[in-house]
């Protein structure tokens, strides 16, 4: 390896540190834990009235309680929206308020520490949003839910925040001709004798209120596979049966054996893929995958592979490790992403895997163009609109791209086992994430973090190389150009080629921790070309050639 020699690094301002983001204002509940929700609901197909009853099972975690707050969307424009008929306790009516959308209900005992209560609510409404009564492509008609990200409150009495998972179960006493599909395992199937059956899913691992799923509609059901003894099912249109059962027979159980063996254990008991009329792209709600009903081409295109093998890493990340708070959504979004890709090497190459990672620079790219600002944790809680961004998708990515750069890929793997295993069926924060990773790498990622967390911008390259023949060297300039966000540290590669090869002949590391740079690289002869990260491990725009 030869020696770099560094001419200058002068830096203007050098790196900022910025002030860590706001907690998004959800109020938390404090002194309450809720262990388990079981919604028996009631739907029809003369009506779209949602009839509820949902038992709220909680542990008291202080002394003191007296109250419990529920998110329940009450009746407004268009007569939509839930109408609360009693609260109760072990049969006892207890007294309660349903005001701003938020239903408190006052505890006949002040709770104590450890104490449990399960707490009645009955209610009925056409629900504005979350739960979508309608036609699929077929025209027929269908119950599917859409809780993303925080609508589970328009139909479902709960705490409609991922701070606090619960287990849960969906009792539904639907028209026989529908089947119903939900989290969990099918605990009972039965006929009522009226024209009704009654069907309850139940899922006994914790999961966030916008991962809890319903579907009803007239399904093809296909037992897949098997995962380490659990089922993975397709559940499609009757109509679409045969090009459906072929579309989603693969690569479901290839990504869960990878995930399981890289990552750690998958967390549930079950896995489905499920057609909906009113999911967008995917939703990777735990145990029960929602695809929208474009998704059955009868080709297994490749871009509903990836949507499969995105939200099948949800189940790793979102699902059984979700962060604690809306302002760190890229703990999920940004994780399922970049281990999507992971997989897409594993099966299918370098080449698509490098394409990935080049395709989501550009969008990253193409936002920052209308929104420099813009940072990965964030506080625009104000707006639900603006959890997620394509930001949040694919810079997060490339930011766990970059980490297992500076950290070599036995540290970044031993890190990622090491939080997955810590915060499995938990919550998780960035900060959390962090700490997990410095004790695998040893490393101190402040800097790492503040510059591509928690500030906006992206780094903009320009500059210039030449070969000086007398010195037998080579000559480069790099500047920072770019407006918004820090100054970056980036260990930056460049690759020099001699000629005319398409790879480089030799690679050297540069510091550009400043604003302007100066570099010279002794060769053995003139080179051909000069590239920046050869190797694709850092996101940056650049405006580099040879000097004129």
């Amino acid at each position: 390896m030869r020696h770099l020699l560094l001419l200058s690094a002068l830096l203007i301002g050098g790196p900022e540190v910025p002030e860590a983001p706001l907690f998004d204002d959800y109020p938390r509940r404090i002194g309450i834990d809720i262990e388990n929700y079981r919604f028996e609901l009631t739907l029809s197909d003369e009506t779209d009235i949602v009839v509820g009853r949902t038992i709220v099972s909680l542990r008291f975690t202080n002394n003191g309680v007296t109250e419990l707050p529920l998110d329940l969307i009450e009746v407004g424009d268009g007569d939509r929206g839930m109408s609360v008929h009693r609260v109760s306790t072990d049969g006892d009516e207890l007294d309660w308020v349903h005001e701003d959308d938020l239903l408190t209900i006052g505890l006949a005992e002040t709770g104590r520490s450890g104490d449990r209560v399960d707490v009645v609510v009955e209610y009925s409404g056409v629900p504005a949003s979350g739960l979508v009564p309608g036609p699929n492509k077929y025209g027929d008609r269908t119950f599917f839910s859409d809780n993303w990200p925080n609508r589970a409150r328009n139909w479902l009495p709960t705490i409609d925040h991922p701070y606090d998972k619960a287990m849960s179960e969906m009792v539904v006493t639907a028209p026989s001709h529908y089947q119903v599909v939900s989290n969990g395992v099918l605990v009972e199937q039965t006929d009522q004798g009226d024209g009704t059956r009654t069907t309850h899913w139940k899922n006994s691992i914790p999961i966030a209120t916008w991962l809890y799923v319903l579907g009803v509609a007239e399904f093809a059901v296909q037992h897949v596979d098997e995962f380490e003894g659990r089922p993975i099912e397709t559940w499609v249109y009757r109509q679409d049966r045969d090009p459906g059962f072929y579309d989603f027979a693969v690569p479901t159980k290839a990504a869960m054996e990878f995930y399981d063996e890289y990552v750690g254990p998958f967390a549930y008991e079950r896995l489905a893929n499920i057609t909906s009329p009113v999911t967008g792209g995917g939703m990777e709600a735990a145990t029960a995958i929602m695809y929208h009903e474009s998704s059955v081409t009868g080709d297994r295109s490749v871009r509903w592979r990836n949507v499969i093998i995105h939200e099948v890493a949800h189940q790793w990340f979102g699902n059984a490790v979700t962060e604690s708070d809306w302002d760190d959504i890229w703990l999920s979004e940004g994780f399922a992403t970049y281990f999507t890709l992971l997989f897409i090497e594993h099966a299918y190459g370098r080449d698509e895997f490098v394409a990935g990672l080049q395709s989501s620079a550009a969008r990253v790219f193409a936002q920052y163009e209308t929104d420099p600002e813009y940072r990965i944790v964030h506080d625009d809680l104000s707006d639900m609109r603006q959890v997620t961004s394509g930001a949040t998708y694919q810079k997060g990515s490339w930011i766990l791209h970059m980490l297992r750069s500076r950290m070599g890929d036995e540290a970044f793997w031993r890190g990622i086992r090491a939080y997955y295993a810590r915060y499995m069926n938990a919550n998780a924060t960035t900060a959390d994430f962090r700490s997990v990773m410095e004790e695998a790498s040893g490393l101190d990622l402040e800097l790492f973090f503040d510059q591509w967390l928690y500030s906006g911008g992206n780094p903009r390259l320009e500059g210039w190389w030449a070969y000086d023949p007398d010195a037998q060297a080579l000559r480069i300039e790099i500047n920072q150009t770019q407006t918004a966000g820090p100054t970056f540290d980036l260990p930056l590669e460049v690759g020099i080629h001699f000629d005319g090869t398409t790879l480089p002949t030799m690679i050297e590391t540069v510091p550009v921790d400043g604003r302007f740079h100066r570099f010279v690289i002794p060769v053995d002869g003139q080179p051909t070309n000069v590239t920046l990260d050869p190797r694709v491990k850092t996101l940056f725009e650049s405006d580099f050639g040879p000097r004129q």
